[in-house]
């Protein structure tokens, strides 16, 4: 009947997992689009929280289909420990739970690769994840790569050695110093292999095309965020897949005209992990406030997320790359108690005032324009409707949508699912 997109529109960690979780009930088939193991999806409810990182978002609804798409790339290990995790709590992973027999597979010598690469890059290094990501998609585009429908065929094992022979001879290449013991990295991946064979492999693009068929109502689900696209993101600090809407349609087979809304999550304020630009990033009382009320750490990797005052120029950008329909903006009640708060409006570019993204966000080319809001003192997180909310976070909230002419549909106030007002 209808595909939605669910995105984020920073540089990810922008709450999509909660949102998408919140949403299911909606849909009868999620299905993750793009990205791999470097993703955190973080849901709670039940007093629990939940970490996601290939698994769609909604694995908890048992009416819900949930895909992880040819777009994906898995790695086996993860995976088992993503599903072991989950068994206390009664999922029939059989019935709820498929794979796109295109998504591609991260091998041990994958992650090894991303290891070494970012050795030899010393303190020019992107920030990898280290989960061999980028090497797996390198060899996807290269026409090197392993899929999971290999894992059906006689000459799987074949096929893999070829592939992991070529790769130690590219990590020799680096010249770093990587200790490593494959004979053992590879008994853990090919046990977590037989295991991945109890998911259900499907041909997904032509399954989403009998959905469809049958009104059936998707929801595609991003990972990582616009920021960090391969072709739209703060190159090349970004991503290896692109995790704008188009990634959908390349990611699950969706034509275009299949899809309907776009619904778009932000934070009130911006974040970002690892190395790359970031024009309002703050290293003052303010960020260390974010980061501590914010809880502001990696799902994935820990690390802790640098912090910064709402970048409205870059979201303006996202969400017209994106053909946003829908807002969602989370974690506004981080912002209880801050006297005053600022959104970027516009940069001072080499000495020149634009209010559009530009090539270069180097922040020795960068300098933010701010606008000044009048913060608000009340606690947020346990208002249930919107005419509870202060007048001045629904100024905030109001100068936010007008300035991006896109509705803001949804605004969470906690990580948990009942603190969301759906307006």
């Amino acid at each position: 009947m209808k595909v939605d997109l669910l995105l984020g529109l920073q540089w990810g960690d922008e709450g999509k997992g909660k949102i998408v979780d919140v949403l299911t009930k909606n849909y009868d088939i999620i299905a993750r689009f793009q990205g791999g193991p470097n993703a955190g999806h973080t849901l709670e409810f039940d007093g629990i929280k939940h970490v996601l990182h290939t698994i769609p978002s909604g694995i908890f609804h048992e009416e819900s289909m949930n895909l992880i798409g040819n777009g994906v790339v898995i790695d086996p290990v993860i995976f088992e420990k993503e599903i072991e995790k989950l068994k206390p709590f009664n999922i029939n992973f059989s019935k709820n739970l498929c794979i796109s027999r295109k998504a591609h597979l991260i091998l041990p010598t994958h992650r090894l690769l991303d290891a070494a690469s970012e050795l030899s890059k010393g303190k020019s290094k992107i920030g990898s994840t280290l989960k061999g990501i980028g090497p797996t998609y390198m060899d996807k585009t290269g026409r090197n790569g392993i899929r999971i429908g290999d894992i059906e065929l006689p000459e799987f094992l074949k096929k893999y050695r070829k592939l992991a022979n070529k790769h130690e001879t590219m990590i020799k290449s680096y010249n770093v110093d990587l200790q490593y013991n494959l004979a053992e990295l590879e008994e853990d991946f090919f046990s977590a292999i037989e295991n991945i064979k109890s998911i259900p492999f499907i041909d997904s693009e032509n399954y989403i095309f009998n959905e469809l068929d049958n009104n059936k109502n998707i929801l595609a689900e991003g990972a990582q965020g616009s920021l960090l696209d391969i072709d739209f993101g703060t190159y090349p600090f970004v991503t290896s897949s692109n995790t704008t809407a188009a990634g959908a349609c390349t990611g699950l087979g969706v034509p275009p005209n299949k899809i309907k809304d776009v619904f778009g999550i932000f934070k009130a304020y911006t974040t970002r992990v690892g190395s790359g630009p970031f024009p309002t990033e703050l290293f003052d009382d303010n960020a260390k406030r974010m980061s501590k009320v914010g809880n502001e750490f990696g799902a994935t990797t820990g690390r802790p997320r640098r912090c910064g005052w709402l970048d409205l120029v870059a979201l303006k950008y996202a969400v017209k790359v994106n053909g946003v329909t829908k807002l969602m903006m989370m974690k506004g009640d981080v912002l209880s108690g801050f006297k005053n708060i600022k959104i970027c409006t516009s940069y001072d570019y080499n000495g020149e005032k634009i209010n559009h993204f530009p090539f270069s966000v180097d922040s020795k080319k960068i300098k933010p324009i701010y606008t000044e809001f009048k913060g608000w003192d009340e606690d947020i997180s346990k208002i249930k409707k919107e005419s509870s909310f202060p007048k001045t976070f629904m100024d905030y909230v109001s100068y936010i949508e007008n300035e991006l002419q896109v509705p803001i549909a949804i605004i969470s106030v906690g990580p948990d699912r009942t603190q969301t007002i759906i307006r």
